[in-house]
């Protein structure tokens, strides 16, 4: 399981943006609600881990943690 922190704040048009950094680069998401713009940002993690691999700065954990799994993200789409 990876744990990704990401940030989430309201744009002044009313939308939502929710970002997550990496040394290596990062991923970003929009929507209209908070829940739409995280659901974005899983889609573009999902494509970076796909890609390239779990980022190494990235904290890995067991499965009895909190948190969301790689699978969960790739599955996300």
């Amino acid at each position: 399981m990876v744990q990704i922190p990401y940030e989430l704040e309201q744009e002044e048009d009313g939308t939502w943006a929710a970002h997550a950094s990496f040394p290596s680069g990062g991923a970003h998401g929009v929507g209209d609600t908070p829940e739409e713009a995280v659901s974005d940002l899983y889609e573009a993690v999902s494509l970076v881990i796909e890609e390239f691999g779990v980022p190494p700065v990235l904290t890995i954990v067991r499965d009895d943690v909190a948190g969301l799994s790689v699978d969960e993200f790739v599955g996300a789409r």
